[in-house]
């Protein structure tokens, strides 16, 4: 764990004071109007804007985010100070000759001594920015592929490529689209950056407590009422927030202490609240800020994508309820006592206005509007409707204070997305992306299933201590060509890698969302992350079934879409069943067995014959099963988990 902590850690985030914090705050609020303002009446070169996005954006990183964990956490140093001017320098260079660099020729017209300095300025300060705020993980990825584009031409076999120069390199990396100022960091100066302004601004109006009320209101008081609502409240503030990290440590602060409170063990209670919160990273319209790289990456529509993937969303979730239910049936847990628990009617009656919000979403969306403008007209709807009640009404300074903490939270989001070009930049140089798939290939002997197994391996292997959108820009590019090479369509293969790329957050040795967890429950983050993958294990079945089943993905002829919804569901309670292995009463070993194979028939339909096969195990399963023995719990009575 010690050594985990080492390589994954970041710097601390600083609360600056004095005249320091009197300057960062205005100016954070200032750059959130600024690329309002660009985004939507601005007439500015978008790769102007996105130089300045980043120049700006590293600034604030070197003046909160410490170089270590024992840096000043209240004055930046002087090195801090230094590197804030050498990024604001820098990025002041490139702006003013954005339109020589837009029109030069790359390889073609040489670099300048001054183009040299401030582009390698930029580079190596944007290392440092994603160390610091991301840590170890993305960053020694990044050095890697960086190591492979100078020296890849010493290698020996296939993995070799031809000499790059040091000019060669920096051209590619600084002076084009194809580097740091790639799609990824575009993406994040423009959808992402919105989309998070709209959920601080739900959020600050009173958004997230009203989905925590409503999650109570429905399941508070059923076996397992805390674990729900913590299934619930989260998903309904990861659909907002994107961030499996930031959503543990928001509603896991109420969620966790409630459930510690009713009998739940340390690490259960983080394992609910882990694979709860990583599903809002799939949930429609944020996910993860990843379907907006994946609307730049691969040209579909991002509408296109939120559409399919409400569906596998919410069978995601449906399956997390059904094994929350069963284990606190199991274990005996009972719900909130009622005086703990707001009435529905009252809970809406004060909050149901947030939900104009979501409907102005998805009415922006389906009208064909950019997601640009989705999440300037979800921010200005918040604004509209909480300025209906006294209690919920923004002011000036509420909605200020809301600007920068926006800003804030693009920060690590910013360096990681910087840092994914620069990987993309390599790969793009190389040609590593089609002989890495070449490699996938050879070792697997072009065998599907194992392909796609390795396929997701790998994704959450690349992924370990990293945010979802820099994983999937990783797996888009060294394994999407792998997927589309084996004949699937673009958009299935891509939600694949999606889904494993969130996966990465709870899946052990490095789950960083159970480190978050870890530091509330006071618990070991390891037993949160297997508790949290077993809890979740129907998102590792989900996205195999639409790759074989794209009707998930509500593509198809009516009928089959409403079939295959159908069967899915019914597939994640048969297997939340035999995962948990109980219902009544424990289940014997080959009825789970029997249950589990059953619930794989059912998410594949379109085989035909694995439909019936699924019914009949199901069926068979309930007619014979003479292994159930009673727990011996009382019902509505707590016990200590075991």
């Amino acid at each position: 764990m010690g050594v985990a902590k080492l390589v994954f850690s970041t710097g601390p985030r600083r609360h600056l004071t004095g005249w320091l914090a009197r300057v960062i705050a205005p100016f954070a609020a200032l750059i959130a109007v600024w690329v309002i303002y660009e985004n939507t009446i601005g007439t500015s070169d978008l790769f102007a804007m996105t130089i300045s996005f980043l120049s700006v954006m590293l600034a604030m990183i070197f003046m909160t985010v410490g170089a270590h964990a024992h840096s000043n956490v209240n004055r930046p140093s002087m090195f801090d100070f230094a590197f804030t001017a050498a990024t604001l320098v820098a990025g002041s260079y490139f702006y003013v000759n954005s339109e020589t660099i837009i029109t030069r020729v790359n390889l073609m017209d040489p670099l300048s001594v001054y183009d040299v300095t401030f582009g390698t300025i930029l580079f190596l300060l944007s290392i440092e920015a994603t160390r610091r705020t991301v840590g170890m993980a993305l960053t020694s990825i990044v050095l890697i592929f960086v190591a492979y584009n100078l020296f890849g031409h010493y290698l020996p076999g296939a993995f070799s490529h031809g000499y790059i120069s040091y000019h060669h390199f920096l051209d590619m990396m600084a002076f084009t689209t194809d580097g740091i100022f790639g799609v990824p960091l575009k993406v994040s100066a423009t959808y992402v950056f919105l989309f998070v302004l709209f959920g601080t601004f739900l959020n600050s109006a009173g958004g997230g407590e009203f989905f925590f009320n409503l999650a109570a209101a429905i399941s508070g008081r059923k076996p397992g009422g805390p674990a729900k609502i913590a299934v619930i409240s989260s998903g309904l503030y990861g659909t907002i927030s994107g961030s499996p990290t930031s959503d543990v440590v928001t509603t896991g602060s109420i969620t966790i202490p409630m459930m510690r409170r009713l009998g739940y063990s340390p690490g259960l209670a983080g394992g609910v609240e882990v694979a709860a919160s990583t599903g809002g990273s799939l949930l429609p319209p944020v996910m993860g800020s990843a379907a907006f790289i994946m609307a730049e990456y691969t040209g579909i529509a991002y509408r296109d994508i939120v559409i399919a993937g409400l569906f596998p969303a919410l069978l995601y979730y449906v399956g997390i309820y059904a094994q929350v239910h069963l284990r606190s049936l199991k274990l005996g847990l009972s719900g909130l006592d009622e005086k703990e628990i707001a009435k529905l009617a009252h809970t809406l009656r004060k909050g149901a206005v947030f939900l104009v919000p979501l409907v102005v979403l998805v009415a922006a969306l389906l009208n064909g509007y950019s997601p640009t403008f989705v999440a300037a007209f979800g921010a200005l709807s918040v604004v509209v409707v909480a300025s209906l009640r006294k209690k919920t009404r923004m002011s000036i300074k509420d909605i200020y204070h809301t600007l920068a903490k926006t800003t804030f939270a693009m920060v690590p989001v910013t360096a990681a997305c910087a840092a994914a070009g620069l990987v993309i930049g390599g790969l793009t140089m190389t040609g590593l992306a089609g002989k890495f798939a070449s490699l996938v290939f050879l070792l697997t002997a072009s065998n599907i299933p194992l392909t796609l197994f390795l396929a997701g391996a790998l994704t959450i292997l690349l992924g370990m201590g990293m945010p979802t959108p820099s994983v999937y820009v990783l797996a888009a590019v060294l394994i999407g060509p792998l997927l589309e090479r084996l004949g699937f369509p673009l958009l299935a293969a891509h939600m694949f890698l999606l889904y494993f790329s969130c996966l990465s957050a709870l899946t052990p040795p490095v789950a960083v969302a159970a480190y978050a967890a870890s530091a509330i429950t006071q618990s070991n983050p390891l037993q949160i992350a297997v508790i949290a993958t077993r809890l979740a294990i129907i998102a590792f079945v989900i996205p195999f079934a639409f790759l074989y089943s794209q009707e998930l993905l509500l593509e198809g002829a009516p009928l089959e879409i409403l079939l295959a919804l159908v069967l899915a569901v019914l597939g994640a309670l048969v297997l939340a069943l035999a995962i948990e292995g109980y219902w009544k009463a424990r289940l014997a070993w080959w009825e789970r067995l029997l249950l589990a194979t059953a619930a794989i028939c059912f998410f594949v339909p379109t085989l035909g014959w694995t439909i019936l096969l699924g019914a009949g195990l199901t069926i068979l399963t309930f007619l014979v099963s003479p292994g159930l023995r009673p727990v011996g719990a009382v019902a509505g009575k707590t016990r200590p988990p075991v």
